[in-house]
């Protein structure tokens, strides 16, 4: 049997912003949103709305940081409320994209949701969480993590992603998450207390020590209080590293469970083995935060943006997204892992070289610019 992974689906843009979605299930602001928009020049709606509300936008979603707390020594949750036609009712295990603006530049990202999906109340008074790792080579996770100030004015964009927990979930779960991995389990296990439906959790869970653990003092909590949750924390720095094919000696029922994994490549790797080897691959739910790539080819070159009007050199290893971004242009995005065809644009001219497969595209095609990279000088329609 075939494995279940992340697929992603949405709508093919070649703008920066993300498309503001759920008009259809809220005609009425959506309405007012685009007669502002067109009756008045491109930037008055905004100018206008902004006076009123800064969460306000005819063009945007937007959100506000209300705090940021520490979970760990290198990683942090912030609380945002987001501002008019946010969808509340996302699913757990969704992620956001997320926009800030830093030195001048909108610097995007996407995060899992932490916090439990809801569709009751007040959206004046709800809120979503983001919990944030901050990485050695990640410009944007390091600031948000140390450098962002509540009361920030951030860019959204809608929730996505099929790495979801269905409602009502299956009798038996097995949770595997390393490091970082854990955040979209989270909201997964919050949504399941919110809903009263931990029945039969096994959740194994491995980071470097327990100082490293996000939530834990939450996670032990609920393992004290709910009979049906069952928390296995392995330390590696003492224990080393899990290795599934003995998954046995810690879940002797692994094979009768529906699994989420999300942690390191490796990790992930293996678990598609080891569930395609026991003929299950169909009970297992897998979130990749990174592409792996193929070690690059080819010399790289300069990419020109047509429409921004900027050109960047661009070495064989670096995607046309991130090179786009370091040179201020902002670019379409998703999942950034080249599974959602979000940041799809057109190739105006030269090559460009797939990083997963090696595959070079021509003048004409259009292109995923996450995971491609310059094969030679090149132009890109954005």
């Amino acid at each position: 049997m075939g494995k279940k992974s992340t697929v992603l689906v949405a709508k093919v843009v070649d703008t920066a912003r993300p498309a503001v979605v759920g008009g259809d299930r809220r005609p009425v602001w959506h309405a007012l949103r685009t007669i502002a928009s067109r009756i008045t020049t491109p930037l008055l709606p905004d100018d206008y709305l902004h006076l009123a509300n800064p969460l306000w936008s005819a063009r945007e979603l937007r959100g506000r940081i209300l705090s940021v707390h520490r979970e760990t020594e290198d990683s942090a949750t912030l609380v945002i409320k987001p501002g008019w036609g946010f969808d509340f009712d996302y699913r757990p295990g969704q992620y956001i994209g997320i926009g800030l603006l830093v030195d001048g530049r909108w610097r995007w990202r996407s995060y899992s949701l932490t916090s439990s999906p809801t569709d009751t109340g007040s959206s004046s008074a709800r809120t979503v969480t983001i919990t944030v790792k901050a990485m050695p080579e990640g410009f944007l996770s390091t600031h948000l993590v140390a450098g962002v100030e509540p009361g920030t004015i951030v860019r959204l964009a809608a929730p996505r992603g099929n790495f979801v927990l269905p409602d009502p979930a299956p009798a038996s779960i097995l949770f595997l998450t390393a490091g970082s991995g854990i955040t979209p389990v989270m909201s997964m296990l919050r949504t399941l207390v919110r809903r009263n439906q931990i029945g039969d959790i096994v959740h194994v869970h491995s980071v470097p020590t327990g100082a490293d653990a996000m939530f834990r003092a939450e996670l032990d909590a609920l393992a004290a209080d709910r009979p049906g949750y069952r928390l296995l924390l392995r330390e590696t720095r003492t224990r080393g590293r899990l290795d599934l094919e003995s998954l046995d000696h810690e879940v002797p029922d692994w094979r009768e469970r529906h699994t989420w994994a999300c942690g390191p490549e490796g990790m992930l790797a293996q678990a598609e083995r080891v569930w395609t080897s026991a003929g299950i691959g169909d009970r297992l739910h897998l979130e990749r935060f990174a592409v792996a790539k193929a070690a690059p080819a080819g010399a790289g070159g300069t990419v020109t943006f047509v429409r921004s009007g900027r050109t960047v050199a661009a070495d064989a290893a670096t995607s046309l997204m991130d090179a786009g971004e370091g040179a201020g242009v902002l670019m379409p995005f998703g999942c950034r892992m080249g599974i959602c065809q979000s940041c799809v644009v057109g190739l105006v001219d030269g090559h460009v070289r797939d990083l997963r497969t090696g595959r070079e595209h021509e003048p004409g095609s259009r292109i995923q610019t996450c995971i491609s990279a310059a094969s030679g000088d090149c132009a890109i329609d954005i």
